[in-house]
């Protein structure tokens, strides 16, 4: 009985994982469109919005290097 419990708390654990590492995802692609949103209606404002999406991807590839090196909780 325990196992069982054991192995349905894991599955949901597991679910609840790829939903949060889906949700990770879709919040890249949003930051990703957004930055695209900010150049298109940012003309005048070309370096701000240039600044921005190169700061996303520098968050982008902190966040990657921290993974690696498990420095935080996935």
């Amino acid at each position: 009985m325990t196992d069982d419990v054991a192995h349905l708390m894991l599955e949901h654990l597991k679910h609840i994982r790829a939903t949060t590492d889906a949700m990770a995802l879709d919040i890249i692609d949003i930051k990703s469109r957004l930055s695209g949103l900010e150049l298109q209606v940012g003309q005048v404002q070309v370096s701000p919005a240039g600044q921005s999406q190169r700061i996303d991807r520098l968050e982008e590839r902190i966040a990657r290097i921290e993974r690696r090196l498990d420095l935080v909780e996935a």
